[in-house]
């Protein structure tokens, strides 16, 4: 982004100044949306966005208190003279204002891809193909919404020659807002799927819309096998002048014919020409990643680049990793890997995920970094960049990879090693050299940091639980999405966060700004401190052996006897505390823990008049039967023994307190009766009853240990219970009843997703294996294996052993390595 002061950047976005004159001159050099993200906030200019879900302006007062000065937003009241503000009728219009400006200034090729898949994968693939022929910026991650690329526009500086820009659209009205934000040159349009089809008429519409992103373009790349797209791309670029450079695989008059062979996992695509044949491999052989390989190649073409310099580099395509994962490291350490690229955008996001994963302030941050290249920027003045941000986001100690990075480490002010490449850190590699710290690893694929990941991860079991980050932010949001904005949620972390790791979830709830969370026993709580949670926790369970703990650890009790009052109430006068926060547990019909009867809650509110040492915080009860509409009229008398003693309780003490009784299906089918505060559970983990558009957020996998060919004649595994019928082919699988799969799910009960394709679990499932009934699919040892995910339900997998997803999840062992994905 160019460098421009206050008063340009006002005159850019069409806003109102109000700033102390001395920042007035104050140059911005970087622009963010995220309160979260910002370490230190000197040249920083905030932009208070408004959502659904959030309003930035709540956060300028935490703000302006770790030194952001500048800031734009859409609010008057938040205008303080501590900081400058320039005041704006809509910062998001605002954000693409100043971003489209920047893409004005510079006048070098940009590329602009929509569509409604393959964006992302098209964007990195043409980055590796053309890297080491242009110094090019591209959208962070899938930086692709309506914030997301002015954030990504807003890259772009003087040290590019070739930009790549991808935009996505959930409904119509979008794209014209994205337009002069990148206004490519040269679109790619990869194709029109179902996604976000709920909010248009028509795909044809869909496609309209998609199409307004190129309506400036001088070329549009485009597959015409699809009749509809055929029709309304010639229409498109005859009507707003663009030259169509089409290709197709039954399309006689596409400029770019192809065919395609696969072999296994390497597929050979011939590509005709202007009368000339151009043969490559890719190392892919599903269909998505063939078409996303031809976009590429049609790109050379559009570039007037010749196809011969690149027919190689498809050969080493790698597969686009979009998350970066989490995973348990060796000595107490934690492990955040993103080393499928490494350029200075990528770093900085990566440098806030290890941020907020680190325990506690105080734990040792590491990076393990491997030298930035095809970045156009001068090495001194690059890894004085590197260096500034390392710097900025308190990062104890540098691991450089790389002989360029080792050239220049006189640029690195904190503590800093270095070796020449992979292998020499793996020669010289010390575990006890890594205790208790949280590492990053970010580096270029071809330095294989995988390497280094093997060596710094705890467990190497092949078989993984992962845990999609992203999934459960946006079902909390989907959450959010159904209550008053003032309404506090409390979420439920108990039995290690229903399998998914209590730890990694629980660090993830504080990010987002949760404001209670709850777990089972005290030792829960006690774990979530030690690792540096700060949020209020709620022991849904407490015993009095553990009642010096918890208050150590300032853990809150759920209070459901008159026993357990007094005894906690003793416990913390001990302790010298009072108004020490307890929470009431009020028995409307579930008849497990709770007072029930007026006398008891008079005996409760007596104690608690006469006693200062405890403070009631809120008072909640638990339905019985909310995700189950027969239940319906039992669950509205719950509702009317809650308020009773709700009404009692307010009357008889002289503060308030907050009340909450809705579980997950009761925020879905009784929101009104949200109270102050609801309690979210299995929803947050992608379970819906009335069809919420959850994601799934867990995904068990393995990986083929053995194919081998079994004739007809005999049988599979334990008691012989595998009967076949025919010669089969059957894979064994390092999975079994002690990782958590229900032996219920055994002999053809029970199926994986191997390589596009539903397999039968042949004969019993064994502790630590089973087989799979491969016949007719092509697998290999090696190949992935899911036993619930996107691709079998875990609420399936459920029902086919007679049980619930509370179940399965839970029942996933500890000793299966759990893998947190997070774009």
């Amino acid at each position: 982004m160019r460098l421009l002061d206050l008063l340009e950047i006002a005159k850019i976005v069409g806003g109102e100044v109000f700033a102390p004159k001395e920042l007035l001159q104050k140059k911005i050099a970087n622009v963010v949306i995220d309160s979260r993200n910002i370490h230190r906030g000197e040249n920083l200019l905030f932009f208070a966005l408004k959502g659904a879900i959030n309003n930035g302006h709540n956060y300028v007062p935490e703000l302006i208190e770790k030194g952001v000065k500048s800031y734009v937003v859409s609010d008057r009241s938040v205008i303080t003279g501590e900081a400058a503000f320039i005041l704006v009728e809509n910062t998001s219009a605002a954000l693409q204002k100043l971003a489209a400006y920047n893409r004005k200034q510079y006048t070098f090729p940009v590329l602009g891809i929509t569509g409604s898949n393959g964006k992302t994968i098209v964007k990195e693939w043409l980055y590796e193909l053309l890297s080491n022929d242009f110094r090019v910026v591209r959208s962070p991650k899938s930086y692709n919404s309506q914030v997301g690329v002015p954030l990504s526009v807003l890259l772009m500086d003087a040290n590019f020659d070739l930009g790549i820009f991808e935009a996505g659209i959930s409904q119509p009205g979008e794209m014209q807002n994205l337009e002069p934000v990148i206004a490519p040159e040269i679109g790619i349009l990869t194709n029109i799927g179902d996604a976000h089809q709920e909010f248009f008429v028509s795909r044809g519409q869909k496609i309209d819309e998609k199409l307004l992103l190129f309506q400036n373009c001088k070329q549009l790349i485009c597959r015409i096998d699809d009749e509809e797209i055929t029709k309304k791309v010639n229409s498109f670029c005859t009507n707003n002048g663009i030259m169509l450079v089409s290709w197709g695989t039954n399309a006689p008059k596409a400029d770019l014919k192809i065919t395609t062979e696969s072999q296994g996992k390497i597929t050979e695509i011939t590509a005709l020409f202007q009368d000339k044949k151009y043969r490559f491999n890719i190392p892919f052989s599903d269909k998505s990643a063939i078409e996303n390989a031809c976009h590429c190649f049609a790109t050379i073409v559009a570039l007037e680049l010749n196809p011969e310099n690149y027919l190689k580099r498809f050969e080493v395509l790698q597969p686009v990793a979009m998350r970066l994962e989490i995973k348990e490291g060796i000595n107490r350490c934690i492990l955040i890997n993103d080393y499928y690229n490494s350029d200075l955008n990528s770093l900085a996001i990566a440098l806030s995920v290890l941020d907020w994963q680190a325990e506690s302030k105080q734990q040792e941050k590491v990076v393990i970094l491997s030298a930035i290249e095809q970045t156009g920027i001068p090495l001194p003045q690059l890894y004085k960049k590197v260096n500034d941000l390392l710097t900025e986001w308190g990062i104890n100690k540098l691991i450089g990879i790389g002989a360029a990075m080792s050239k220049h480490k006189e640029l690195f002010t904190i503590l800093a090693v270095f070796y020449n490449n992979t292998e020499d850190f793996q020669k010289r590699f010390q575990p006890h050299l890594f205790h208790s710290s949280a590492i990053l690893l970010k580096g270029a694929r071809h330095y294989e940091f995988e390497k280094i990941s093997a060596l710094l991860q705890q467990k190497a079991h092949q078989t993984v639980l992962e845990i999609n980050l992203n999934a459960l932010v946006h079902n909390l949001n989907i959450f959010r999405g159904l209550l008053e904005p003032g309404t506090k949620i409390t979420v439920m972390v108990k039995a290690f966060s229903y399998g998914s790791g209590a730890v990694e979830i629980a660090r993830l709830l504080q990010y987002q700004h949760v404001d209670y969370l709850a777990v089972a026993v005290s030792d829960e709580g006690v774990q979530l401190r030690n690792a540096g949670i700060t949020l209020p926790i709620i022991v849904m369970n407490p015993e009095k052996e553990s009642f010096t703990n918890m208050i150590t650890y300032q853990l809150e009790p759920n209070i459901y006897s008159y026993e357990l009052l007094k005894d906690f109430a003793d416990s913390v006068a001990a302790s010298g505390r009072q108004h020490y926060p307890v929470h009431l547990k009020i028995d409307t019909g579930m008849n497990r823990l709770g007072f029930k009867t007026t006398d008891q809650l008079n005996t409760v509110v007596q104690f608690l008049n006469r006693s200062h040492t405890l403070n009631v915080q809120s008072v909640f009860s638990h339905l019985v039967g909310s995700d189950d509409a027969a239940f319906d009229d039992f669950t509205h008398k719950q509702f009317q023994k809650f308020e009773t003693a709700c009404k009692f309780i307010a009357n008889s003490l002289p503060y308030k307190f907050d009340r909450h009784i809705l579980n997950s299906a009761g925020i879905e089918r009784f929101s009104p009766k949200q109270y102050e505060m609801v309690r979210l559970g299995i929803g947050l983990y992608g379970i819906s009853l009335t069809g919420l558009p959850l994601e799934n957020i867990s995904t068990l996998k393995s990986t083929v240990s053995l194919v081998k060919t079994v004739s007809k004649n005999e049988t599979i595994g334990y008691s012989r219970k595998g009967i076949l019928n025919h010669d089969s082919k059957i894979a064994t699988v390092p999975i079994g009843y002690a990782d958590g799969i229900n032996r219920k799910l055994g002999n053809r009960n029970g199926c994986a997703f191997v390589n596009g394709k539903r397999v039968p679990i042949v004969g019993n499932i064994c502790m630590d294996m089973l087989m799979l009934d491969v016949s007719g699919v092509d697998v290999a040892p090696g190949d992935r294996v899911e036993f619930f995910g996107s691709h079998i339900p875990v609420s399936e997998s459920a029902e086919k052993i007679g049980t619930i997803p509370y179940e399965v999840l839970t029942g996933i062992s500890q000793r299966v390595k759990r893998v947190y994905l997070q774009e």
